[in-house]
């Protein structure tokens, strides 16, 4: 018997589960709030016949166009490509309507994307097709035959991290229905880049590079037989391996360019130790080549940057994207730097009809000049920012928080803030730390932020705009062997904030550290809680160029979280696979590693329950070690035990590595699980999972914080998205739609006054009330939604269509100066599945003339209780909501008793409106009447000089009569909650004796 209960129970959860992710939840919406600042791009290029349009590749943002010499910027590939990570970018010489690209970043860093093959489009990016090579990894170069653009070549580099047979050379003669590996090296080695000689695409050089890396170092080179440049001229059938002149010893990255006037001339850059390194130049197409420098620049950071480029019309004048860009006009004899608008750059192009208009990219994002590099167009229209993490503050609205690779630390607001609009449309602040954070405001004081910067903590003053710096061990951590540290800090180091103390934080090295005064003193409070396996503690970068910059730290803390229902209940995780837990705040500590997780992942997130002390969820992903799958975990015991909960059958794919795991603070087993492909959420505990990448684009997911009912993300390459308002989500009959409509409780909303609002970056809403409601099918006969104050009156109704309204248009044309309120909107949607409506708070406006505008735009309703009641058919349903204070208010003074008098006067300055609009209307009536019938000259001479009282004249600058200085009088009382002034109380009172003198004189 027992064992049927169970098995009923089971089935039943079954169904549940099927019924809650069966329901589409497509009407809940991400929004961006940026930033528009650029991140890193790795590929650029334009076309000669095109010379304002641009594209760029970025590392984790995808593919964009400029068609406006990047003055602005549209994505093109959202919806079309598997990953966004963009490796090359080539246009067909004759058609620019032909454009292919490799996926795939060639600057393999850690946090690297994994490129998923080619992609082509016919239509310049409207639409594209996949078009194969799914399998190769990082594409380091694509070229196009200039003579036959169904020809194209692709260098496949490889994926970053393990071993891979389809490194190599490919070909495709048909568009790339079919591919031909053409040049094949081994298992370990790639293909950084390749050139067509201009004039005879069948010859072919291709540059092998030997490349991989792991978590604790960079692999970059090889015994020369696995590296070098490699030549055909019969179009790939045959290659030979080029020698005479080029280093013998250890190889590694290799970049060429061949001149488009002289094909006899090829330039390489080559990383090699010592002074065999820099640039080699061929007179006589790779037959021999002479060194002719070893400007450390040329291959300061080989396997990030590397890329040469000459100009199209001069063999002498050579670009070198590396950091920093430098040029040479002598062969490159020697360089000068050139000044771009960000460093670390990767890739430049030159219009072959005049190279002084071209497009460089960097970590900052692509930047167009017209001047050969003199001036730059702006990188801050272009959203493509890679975040690590994100936090926000408690301030009202409150601001996002997060570290931008490559650049700064930023806060944001998640909504317009109380300013004028600024020129570019976005605002945004550094708060000390540096690209790699965290960066934590601290609770109760957002002025006070605490930071990481590579391993340096540091608390940051808005006010002063100081930071100030409390490292602990107080050492240059940069460039040491971590064997040698005594602190091992990575460069993302963790920093945690109390839940039980905005004082109290805590730091990761191999230790967890704790102060209780900003920084000032830290202890020590835990042994080393990760692996530590000796063999890992090396110096990073091999054989050829050390590269120690603290993100190949390895046996350190990369996750730490204090539970928040019972203090010194403390979570950690390592980025060598080590999971501990201390329930006395670290005086003794338990090592929860799964038994069944494979060792030396990273632990991207610990999430300790907020119902239950036993249980926490972690997150493991271990793609540097070459595993692509989701290791999402959950105990109940403390760690004892631990149920994988990201199995191949339950929702995740198994490709899309785990980022992070993050649990619902309202209700019970609702889970978000951010992803190397995007989001998931979990009804159920993690048993099964349902897609919610909703409108996303598809990029990593490094964070989620949930907060005031809303969903925050952070991104690799697209900036933070916030989901508005989840309480349809958290509500329990989200998991048992069925044949009834179902109306979710709103949330509680505060009443911001928005001064500014809308645009795409950032996405910023005016204020509203968020309602969702499920109909179990399409509903033809509309559906009504009313809004109801604390007496029960009907604040406002929305229809979604003309019928319902249409019976009710005696009532709203007859309704006087009542306060209901009948219009239609056809956002209220009547679809089957979820719906969501956003009603704007606004009650009854003024009457005007024009039917479209009617009633609209009425004042927003006082703070209060109210209810929102929807009705489908015959069935209605109804729940209750506040609408709040903005706590912001205090501050300048204004209590709700002051609001709840200025809506007084405001509704009095509206009826006069509504009342003098209505008098000219009929006033304008009766004149026409008297014209066309010609006779009562004496009223039609006291109505018109009535009517100039209240109309305004046409023209510019009139004089504003009546109907305008009441429509004044009701605006500005209308655009800010405030104490009223005496002025507005006798203005109405005197525009009122004005209009009522009127009335009496016309006698109308």
């Amino acid at each position: 018997m027992k064992f049927k209960l169970q098995f009923y129970q089971i089935l039943l959860s079954f169904f549940i589960t099927v019924g809650a992710l069966a329901q589409d939840l497509e009407a809940l919406q991400y929004r961006t709030i940026g930033p528009a600042r650029g991140g890193r791009v790795t590929t650029v290029t334009g076309t000669p016949a095109l010379p304002g349009t641009f594209y760029l590749g970025a590392s984790g943002g995808g593919v964009w166009k400029t068609d406006d010499y990047g003055t602005s910027w549209n994505n093109i590939s959202d919806g079309f490509f598997k990953t966004p990570s963009i490796g090359a970018i080539e246009v067909a010489l004759d058609d620019p309507n032909i454009v292919y690209i490799g996926t795939g970043s060639d600057g393999i860093r850690s946090n690297i994307i994994e490129g998923k093959g080619m992609y082509k489009s016919i239509d310049g990016g409207e639409t594209w097709e996949h078009i194969g090579l799914e399998n190769v990894g990082q594409i380091g170069a694509v070229e196009i035959d200039p003579t036959n653009n169904n020809i194209v070549w692709v260098a496949a580099i490889g994926n970053a991290f393990k071993s891979n047979e389809d490194r190599g050379i490919y070909k495709t003669t048909d568009g790339g229905a079919t591919w031909e590996k053409v040049l094949f090296v081994s298992n370990e080695v790639g293909f950084a880049d390749l050139e067509l000689l201009p004039g005879n695409p069948n010859v072919v050089y291709a540059a092998a590079w030997k490349a991989r890396r792991t978590p604790w170092t960079i692999d970059s080179g090889g015994e020369n037989k696995d590296g070098g440049i490699y030549k055909s001229v019969n179009g790939g059938k045959d290659w030979t391996k080029l020698s005479e002149g080029l280093p013998t010893g250890l190889i590694g990255k290799i970049d060429l360019a061949v001149s488009a006037v002289d094909s006899k001339i090829l330039y390489a850059v080559v990383e090699a130790p010592g002074d065999d390194r820099g640039l080699y130049k061929s007179i006589d197409q790779g037959k021999s080549f002479t060194h002719v420098s070893d400007d450390e620049r040329l291959v300061n950071r080989p396997f990030y940057y590397t890329n040469i480029e000459l100009d199209p019309t001069n063999p002498d004048i050579i670009f070198s994207n590396a950091n920093p860009l430098i040029k040479s006009i002598d062969g490159g004899k020697t360089w000068r730097r050139m000044s771009v608008p960000h460093g670390d750059n990767h890739d430049i192009w030159l219009n072959p009809n005049n190279p002084d208009l071209l497009i460089q990219c960097n970590d900052g994002g692509a930047n167009v000049s017209h001047n050969g590099g003199e001036t730059w167009s702006s990188q801050f229209n272009q959203p493509t920012a890679e975040i690590y993490q994100v936090a926000v503050d408690d301030q009202y609205p409150y601001w996002v928080y997060g570290a931008q690779q490559d650049n700064t630390t930023i806060a944001i607001p998640s909504k317009a803030p109380t300013a004028s609009n600024p020129a570019n449309g976005s605002v945004m602040m550094s708060t000390g730390g540096c690209e790699t954070g965290p960066t934590i405001p601290m609770p109760g004081n957002h002025y006070m932020v605490y930071n990481n910067c590579k391993g340096r903590f540091s608390v940051y003053s808005k006010k002063t705009g100081l930071s100030r710096e409390y490292s602990i061990g107080a050492t240059n951590i940069y460039g040491h062997n971590p064997k040698d540290l005594k602190y091992r800090f990575q460069r993302v180091a963790p920093i945690h904030v109390s839940p039980w103390d905005p004082e109290v934080v805590y730091m990761g090295s191999q230790f967890l550290h704790k102060t209780k005064n900003g920084g000032q003193v830290w202890e020590i409070i835990s042994p080393d809680l990760t692996a530590n396996e000796p063999d890992k503690q090396v110096i990073s970068g091999n054989p050829i160029t050390r590269d120690i910059t603290g993100e190949e730290y390895y046996s350190t803390l990369y996750s730490i979280r204090e539970s928040k229902i019972t203090q010194g209940l403390i979570w950690t995780g390592s980025n060598d696979g080590i999971i501990s837990v201390t329930k006395d705040g670290g005086k003794t500590w338990e090592n929860v590693t799964p038994k069944k997780l494979p060792k030396g992942g990273r632990v991207e997130s610990v999430e300790p329950s907020q119902f239950d002390p036993a249980t926490a969820y972690i997150a493991v992903e271990r793609h540097l070690l070459g595993d692509t799958t989701p290791y999402f975990y959950k105990t109940n015991d403390y760690g004892k035990n631990w149920t994988l909960i990201s199995t191949e059958s339950n929702g995740i794919p198994s490709d899309h590595f785990a980022r992070v795991l993050r649990e619902d603070p309202v209700r019970k087993g609702l889970l978000y699980a951010g992803t190397e492909y995007g989001m998931f959420v979990s009804f159920d505990d993690g048993k099964s999972w349902k897609k919610f990448q909703q409108n996303l684009p598809l990029v990593p997911i490094t964070d989620v914080i949930l907060f005031r009912g809303d969903l925050i993300l952070s991104t690799m390459g697209r900036g933070f998205w916030i989901l508005d308002n989840i309480s349809a989500l958290q509500d329990e009959n989200i998991s048992s739609l069925g044949d009834s409509p179902v109306l979710f409780k709103p949330d509680n909303t505060i009443r911001y006054r928005t001064p500014w609002y809308g645009s795409d970056y950032p996405n910023y809403p005016a204020t509203s009330v968020t309602i969702d409601y499920y109909l179990p099918e399409e509903t033809k006969d509309g559906v009504a939604l009313e809004i109801l104050n604390s007496s029960n009156e009907v604040v406002a109704k929305i229809v979604s269509d003309s019928t319902q309204l249409n019976s009710t248009t005696e009532k709203v044309e007859d309704m006087g100066l009542s306060m209901n309120f009948v219009y239609i909107d056809k956002k209220l949607e009547t679809k089957k599945g979820l719906n969501r409506f956003e009603w704007n708070l606004r009650a009854k406006g003024a009457w005007d003339k024009n039917k479209n505008r009617r009633f609209r735009n009425g004042p927003m309703v006082p703070p209060g209780s109210y209810k929102a009641k929807l009705t489908v058919g015959e069935q209605s349903f109804e729940k209750p909501f506040d609408v709040v204070i903005d706590p912001r208010l205090a501050e300048d003074g204004v209590t709700e008793a002051d609001i709840l008098e200025q809506q007084e006067l405001h509704g009095k300055v509206m009826d006069l409106l509504s009342e003098a609009r209505k008098y000219q209307d009929k006033l304008e009536t009766e004149i026409k009447k008297l014209k066309k019938s010609k006779i009562g000259e004496a009223k039609l001479e006291a109505y018109e000089s009535a009517l100039k009282q209240l109309k305004n004249e046409d023209g510019a600058y009139p004089q504003n009569m009546m109907v305008s200085q009441i429509s004044y009088l009701y605006n500005i009382m209308g655009s800010s909650d405030k104490v009223l002034g005496q002025e507005e109380k006798d203005r109405y009172q005197e525009l009122l004796t004005q209009f009522n003198e009127l009335k009496q004189k016309t006698g109308l």
